[in-house]
């Protein structure tokens, strides 16, 4: 009999003993790997899912998008999942016009929105015949190509918009330090003249950027700076499924596109 099988036999126990050990090193090593993504999620990074058209033509149904929730400071992990709003070790600077957020629901904080920001605290806010005017001036924007118009049109393919030269136009947005893309629907009356208000500290005024397909500032007020995410990113795949149609959308094409 050798001396390993003889130690053994002697030692019955052994082999009990060393499952245990190996389970133990085992569920540390995933308790940690799932403690580091928790972390990610809660401090840095998040994915998040666009479920409506809200967003069109800058997100479509069905992306699938990456929130860096470092964009404003960075947080103390997890506070937001304990307190009513997020700590932060520091902040590092604060949400601009242009920004694509996503941010809790002001009417039902556990409904998660994506809209993006148009009014900043202090700004005067106004929409007349569809143009928005900050500060008594009307955002500039100008109509996108007929290519990039009908690149817009051709993605459309899910049923989520229906988009024609006929009702719709589609304008670059100029912001600060980035270009949205919006696009506006001759056919709806959503958007009727707004009155000028005033953001107040501490809030946002946000907008989708289908502008007459949107439940967004116009109609339920500011997003408070605690209730933002963070700002969306990068779209990392893209696809929709439709139950009740029995139809598969897929945009590989759409696979890392940075948002503006």
């Amino acid at each position: 009999m050798s001396e390993k099988t003889q130690e053994e036999n002697n030692n019955p126990s052994l082999p009990n003993e060393s499952f245990k050990k190996k389970f133990i090193e085992n569920g540390l090593s995933l308790g940690w790997a799932l403690l580091l993504v928790f972390i990610i999620r809660s401090s840095l990074f998040e994915p998040f899912q666009i479920p409506s058209g809200s967003m069109i033509p800058t997100l479509l149904v069905g992306d699938k998008i990456l929130v860096n929730k470092m964009s404003y400071g960075l947080r103390v992990p997890f506070t937001e999942w304990l307190l009513d709003s997020p700590l932060y070790f520091f902040r590092t600077k604060n949400p601009a016009r242009g920004d694509i957020i996503v941010f809790k629901y002001p009417e039902d904080p556990s409904i998660y929105y994506i809209k993006r920001i148009v009014g900043i605290p202090g700004d005067r806010i106004e929409m007349k015949n569809k143009v928005v005017y900050i500060n008594g001036k009307p955002h500039e924007r100008n109509p996108v190509s007929d290519a990039e118009f009908n690149k817009i049109s051709s993605a459309l393919t899910d049923g989520s918009s229906d988009i024609s030269k006929e009702y719709t136009s589609v304008y670059h947005d100029k912001f600060d330090n980035t270009t949205g893309t919006i696009m506006i629907d001759s056919r709806s009356r959503y958007s009727l003249d707004m009155p000028e208000i005033q953001v107040p500290e501490g809030h946002y005024f946000v907008m989708g950027d289908n502008r007459d397909n949107s439940n967004d500032s116009r109609v339920w007020g500011y997003v408070p700076f605690d209730y933002i995410k963070g700002n969306a990113v990068l779209i990392w795949i893209s696809f929709w499924m439709d139950f009740d149609k029995k139809s598969f959308t897929f945009h590989p094409e759409r696979i890392g596109t940075l948002l503006q």
